[in-house]
């Protein structure tokens, strides 16, 4: 699978900002036919650093409603990558 499609997008919340910061994990959007190994391969290609660890979540859909329109909100699945003692950490936001 081509590394741009396996990587949709980064997370960026409070609490993976802070296991970036803490233990070096980042946290990706991935495709959902996507396993351990493309996703480590896709980081290690597009990013340039080397990889320790992935773990794959299946975060399911969740109801929503708006009104009284009801529906529910797209499943998803995302990877927590751990990289290699001593990789520079990856830098989505530069220079900001």
């Amino acid at each position: 699978m081509n590394p741009q499609k396996v990587i949709i997008r980064p997370i960026q919340t409070e609490k993976s900002t802070a296991i970036k910061n803490l233990k070096n994990i980042v946290a990706f959007v991935v495709d959902k036919k996507a396993n351990k190994i493309e996703v480590k391969k896709a980081v290690e290609k597009l990013f340039g650093v080397k990889v320790e660890e992935v773990k794959i979540l299946n975060m399911k859909r969740k109801p929503k409603a708006y009104g009284r329109y009801r529906g529910y909100r797209s499943g998803y699945k995302k990877a927590y990558v751990r990289l290699k003692e001593g990789e520079k950490t990856i830098e989505f936001f530069e220079g900001a």
